[in-house]
């Protein structure tokens, strides 16, 4: 292969990773940020579990 071909093909490869790279971090940051409710909605559900759960017994 020619080094000027190949140099054009690293040069467009590299244009699409940047170009993929860029659309990624605008999708990343339209996305919602995890919503107060749905943590706490979460910290309930694993108090609940925990409260769920029984004890082990100790043997003494």
């Amino acid at each position: 292969m020619h080094p000027e071909t190949h140099l054009a093909l690293h040069h467009a490869r590299a244009a699409e990773l940047r170009a993929q790279a860029e659309a990624h971090r605008l999708a990343a940051e339209a996305r919602q940020p995890y919503d107060v409710r749905a943590r706490l909605g979460w910290a309930l559900v694993e108090v609940g579990l925990r409260l769920a759960t029984p004890r082990p017994v100790l043997a003494h």
